[in-house]
């Protein structure tokens, strides 16, 4: 298993190292210890599995605000996504930046997403599986969300979704905290 920092602080592109014989193949998904030594979340209550059938499906960008931000561990386990984390952290060095991994079943690939950071991703192919790993349960009042096609995040996005919630669709543009009504 490889875990390789993106542009975004604390998140990373995690790769496996399948061995492969005449049986198929093994390969390390998760390790808690090897998660805890780069100083990251390594216990995951809550699991959550979404499917979209068809291609340009978007999801997202969500998060939980504090003080039930979660790190999230996701992986397609079928097809490919285009998978987003926008850093929303004001004290951070990557704050409003976003970094993006292509999630394929065929790589076992997955993207460690540190709490503070929003999250999406994008059908590339119909018959899309992802299962994320949360560090945190699920807290509706904290729930929240980016609008992915906000200006001031500048989202290079592979195409034009095709299908998406009305939440998502009608999502406010991000304001960030602090700031003021003109």
């Amino acid at each position: 298993m490889k875990l390789t920092p993106t542009a975004i602080v604390g998140a990373f592109h995690v790769e496996v190292s399948p061995i492969a014989d005449h049986r198929g193949l093994f390969a390390r998904t998760f390790c808690a210890e090897t998660f805890a030594s780069c100083g990251l979340e390594s216990v995951f209550p809550q699991c959550n599995l979404s499917f979209s059938p068809h291609r340009g499906t978007l999801r997202g960008l969500h998060f939980q605000a504090e003080p039930h931000a979660e790190a999230k561990l996701v992986r397609a386990t079928r097809g490919r996504v285009f998978e987003v984390a926008l850093d929303l952290r004001p004290h951070s060095p990557s704050y409003m930046k976003w970094a993006s991994v292509e999630l394929d079943a065929t790589e076992r690939n997955a993207f460690y997403i540190p709490p503070g950071c929003a999250h999406g991703l994008l059908t590339l192919e119909d018959e899309c599986e992802v299962f994320s790993q949360m560090s945190t349960a699920y807290h509706p009042p904290s729930a929240r969300i980016a609008r992915w096609n906000d200006p001031a995040f500048a989202i290079s996005w592979p195409f034009e979704p095709l299908i998406l919630s009305d939440k998502d669709a009608e999502c406010a543009c991000y304001r960030p905290q602090g700031a003021t009504h003109e």
